[in-house]
């Protein structure tokens, strides 16, 4: 049961909601650093499942982190423009081997995995942010937010996609 790749990414994707809404965003390092990292969906999501439905659920996904969160539809916003944007990222950080047909995770390189992360986060917590704060008056405030935030992010997303990786990735 737990083989299915349906099952497994309705599961990622409650736990995800659930500990970015009870966990993350009680946290508060510093007085402004709360990770984001919902962003995992985006990563661990399989890659040649359909696009609409991607984007559909990650419209959900945000959705649902914003009704929680009290965010306005910036979650939803930032998951859509994730989900629509990441065959481009893809093809930037794995080149011409995501355009064969039998491409896995398994057939890149750590190095290769860890920029489409890094790249994911970064696009998120710009946009994120920017539209946040909303202020060209204030681009030191969002500059400092996108990158602490951003580097919290990405080292407890590492941590939790080396602690929960599978082999289908």
């Amino acid at each position: 049961m737990l083989s299915n790749p349906i099952v497994i990414n309705i599961i990622r994707f409650v736990l995800l909601v659930l500990i970015q809404v009870l966990i993350f965003n009680q946290l508060n390092f510093f007085g402004y650093i709360n990770p984001l990292i919902y962003v995992l969906f985006f990563y661990w999501y399989p890659i040649r499942e359909n696009r609409a439905i991607f984007i559909l659920v990650s419209f959900l996904l945000g959705l649902l982190i914003d009704l929680f969160s009290d965010t306005l539809a910036l979650h939803t916003m930032v998951a859509i423009t994730l989900a629509y944007a990441r065959p481009l990222i893809m093809r930037f950080c794995f080149g011409a081997n995501f355009d064969f047909q039998g491409f896995t995770f398994k057939n890149s390189t750590r190095v290769q995995r860890i920029t489409f992360l890094f790249i994911l986060i970064i696009i998120q917590h710009v946009i994120y942010f920017s539209f946040e704060i909303l202020s060209f008056s204030h681009i030191l405030l969002i500059l400092q937010k996108i990158l602490f935030t951003s580097l919290a992010t990405f080292i407890l997303c590492i941590l939790l996609s080396s602690l929960f990786a599978t082999d289908n990735e």
